[in-house]
């Protein structure tokens, strides 16, 4: 606690006078400090090996679309849609700059690549162990020239998870939204938003309740991973209502709304279930449960990339896509045929965890290339960064140990900004939570 209030006090000016170079030092510092018994060499995933049509049917997803007129009813009751641009103008929290972090902070960023920008969270946000950061996204999945409106949007998903002996408390399970206005690349600042869905047709709203392991906002929607895996949710960022009511309820209080403290919420439009039925965690031929989500703007269409979640021991894990609507409307949505959407790809890796995946072909490339986040064998280290192919796997090698451990710690989803070339994640271990861009060209440059 002394050493950040000591990062309190430091005079704003400081942070912005802090250079790449500077940051780079302290991340090339850290790096020695990890000994070979810390940094545990995950092993080579190998190549990716393609999922037979048989097999890939269990990823189907059935499409459930809410009444627009429930929504409109909810956005009337509330005053009408504020969008993004409201939430950005009440933004009231801000990110602290890398000079700002404290050492521990820094030390959870990627060791080999470095990042070359890196922002820290308020420090309430950084200190509390009942909510984790888990996934992000950016105005860069929403649209390819990277802004929404006028600025550049930076949307970072956060899920409420108390891990007390004595029962969970009404919070327990909820999912919100950071809001981050990242047009000043000096001065990032954020407002909460709390995800809920609408209930009795339109009037009233309750808590949405899952993880958020994955998120990818394309276009005017955002999808985001279903509680324990169970399908995907889907939200419209034009329809951000606020509430007028400050109390710790979720939904309507009296003649107005309630949004257990927040000022903001993001309503659920509708969902994509599952179309086997119940996932199943780590069993190699059972639906699978999502675990991360991320966005290909170089496929045709462009399509949602998605991972299965981890658990038990299973011989490989799938990564597979889903190709977007390109129908003028059906913004944001997946494409269908009569409310079914089918899996355009899908492959197989070696390995029982994945935190984060990326498909991206670059010019010239025959096939697209995946990049694979990994965390270490305790989640205790950092975790290692693999880039696969049908034909194999390639990691960085961390210079202090030649381990592959090379990664942050506590290793999220990744998010690619296609007109920076920035490849976005975060840490979401407690206060060790960053979150930050590595250049997707210096990870290819990093690799054996």
């Amino acid at each position: 606690m002394k050493q950040r209030g000591r990062h309190r006090r430091r005079r704003r000016g400081q942070a912005l006078r802090a250079t790449l170079a500077g940051t780079a030092l302290a991340l090339t510092a850290a790096a020695t400090l990890i000994s070979t018994s810390q940094a545990t060499d995950a092993g080579s995933p190998g190549g990716l090996t393609e999922v037979r049509a048989g097999s890939a049917s269990r990823l189907g997803l059935h499409e459930n679309l809410a009444s627009r007129d429930a929504l409109d009813v909810l956005s009337g009751s509330m005053g009408g849609n504020v969008g993004v641009e409201g939430v950005l103008r009440d933004a009231d929290r801000s990110m602290r700059n890398t000079a700002d972090c404290t050492g521990d902070e820094r030390a959870a960023l990627p060791v080999e690549p470095t990042a070359t920008r890196a922002y820290c969270w308020d420090d309430a946000d950084a200190e509390t162990s009942r909510w984790r950061p888990r996934s992000v996204t950016t105005s860069g999945d929403a649209d390819d020239d990277g802004t929404w409106g006028t600025r550049q949007v930076i949307l970072a998903g956060w899920t409420h998870r108390d891990g007390r002996a004595s029962a969970p408390d009404r919070e327990e399970g909820l999912a919100r939204i950071a809001v981050v206005d990242a047009t000043d690349p000096d001065a990032l600042r954020y407002r909460w938003v709390l995800l809920v869905a609408p209930r009795a047709g339109g009037t009233d709203f309750t808590a949405v309740r899952t993880g958020l392991g994955g998120m990818v906002w394309y276009q005017d929607k955002l999808i985001v991973t279903a509680d324990r895996g169970e399908g995907l949710l889907v939200f419209d960022l034009h329809r951000l209502l606020r509430a007028d009511v400050d109390s710790s309820a979720v939904g309507r209080v009296g003649h107005g709304y309630s949004a257990a403290g927040y000022r903001y919420v993001l309503p659920a439009i509708g969902s994509y279930d599952l179309e086997g039925g119940s996932c199943a965690r780590g069993r190699d031929h059972a639906v699978p449960c999502i675990g991360s989500l991320s966005l290909d703007r170089t496929t045709a269409p462009d399509s949602l990339v998605a991972t299965e979640a981890a658990g038990g021991r299973p011989e490989r894990t799938r990564v597979w896509r889903y190709a977007f609507s390109t129908a003028a409307y059906r913004t944001g949505l997946l494409a269908d045929t009569r409310g079914r959407v089918k899996a355009a790809e899908a492959w197989t890796t070696k390995g029982a965890a994945i935190s984060g995946a990326l498909s991206h072909r670059s010019a010239g490339d025959r096939e697209a290339q995946w990049y694979i986040g990994r965390p270490s064998d305790g989640r205790a280290g950092h975790g290692s960064l693999w880039r696969q192919s049908a034909h194999g796997a390639e990691a960085a090698t961390c210079t202090a140990d030649q381990s592959h451990a090379c990664w942050s710690l506590g290793t999220g989803s990744l998010s690619y900004w296609q007109r920076t070339g920035e490849l976005w994640s975060l840490t979401d271990t407690t206060d060790r939570r960053v979150l930050y861009a590595v250049p997707l060209s210096s990870v290819d440059g990093s690799l054996d």
